[in-house]
C-alpha cells in the first residue's frame, strides 16, 4: 500500500499542472448560488479531480513524514554509499511532461487515466516507485547504500548521508527505506 501512496505522491506535480491547465473561469455573477456552483463544478470536473488527487498526495506525504518521525527501529549504519539523485529525471521526463500535452476531451481522458494506471502498476511491480521527482522538490535525496547487514538498499532522506552515519528508518518495500539521522 505504501508503494501506491508514494506513486500518488509522485504524480502530485502532474495533478497540480493539470488543475491549472484545465481550470475554466465561470462568471462571478452566477458563481455564488447553487446553480453557479453546479455550473462551476461541471465546467471544472477535470480540475476538481486533479485537485482531489493533489490533496490526496499531500495527505500521503504528510502521513509518511509523520510516521518517519516516530520511527523506533534500531538504526542502520552506512558502510558504502552512492548518490542516486539522477534517477528523479528519468521519472520526470517519461511520466510528467508527456501528459501535459494531452487534450482533456473524450477518449483522451480515458487513455490518460489508463496510461497513468498502467505506468503506476509497472512502477509498483518493478519496485521503481521511489524514483519520485516530487520528493526531489521537497529536498529528499536518493542513495544506494550498504549497511553492516545488507547491501544494495535504497535510502530516501532529507538529510545529507555519509559513510558511517547511523539512520532511523521506515521500511517501504524490499530494499527501499525512508530514513533520517
Amino acid at each position: 500500500m505504501k508503494k501506491i501512496q508514494i506513486y500518488i505522491i509522485s504524480l502530485w506535480l502532474l495533478f497540480v499542472l493539470i488543475g491549472i491547465k484545465e481550470f475554466v473561469f465561470v462568471s462571478w455573477d452566477i458563481s455564488l448560488t447553487w446553480v453557479g456552483f453546479k455550473h462551476f463544478a461541471s465546467a471544472n470536473i477535470t480540475m476538481l479531480t486533479a485537485t482531489f488527487f493533489s490533496l490526496l498526495g499531500l495527505f500521503y506525504y504528510l502521513r509518511l513524514t509523520y510516521i518517519l518521525k516516530g520511527s523506533t527501529k534500531l538504526p542502520k549504519t552506512i558502510t558504502k554509499i552512492e548518490d542516486q539523485n539522477y534517477e528523479y529525471l528519468t521519472f520526470l521526463t517519461t511520466n510528467i511532461i508527456p501528459f501535459l500535452r494531452v487534450k482533456s476531451e473524450g477518449k483522451d481522458v480515458l487513455i490518460t487515466i489508463l496510461l497513468l494506471v498502467i505506468i503506476g502498476a509497472i512502477f509498483v511491480k518493478t519496485n521503481l516507485f521511489y524514483k519520485n521527482p516530487t520528493l526531489a522538490l521537497l529536498n529528499y535525496k536518493l542513495y544506494k547504500v550498504d549497511t553492516e547487514k545488507s547491501s544494495n538498499l535504497i535510502f530516501i532522506s532529507k538529510d545529507e548521508l555519509n559513510l558511517n552515519d547511523s539512520v532511523h528508518h521506515i521500511h517501504l518495500h524490499n530494499n527501499v527505506y525512508f530514513v533520517k539521522k
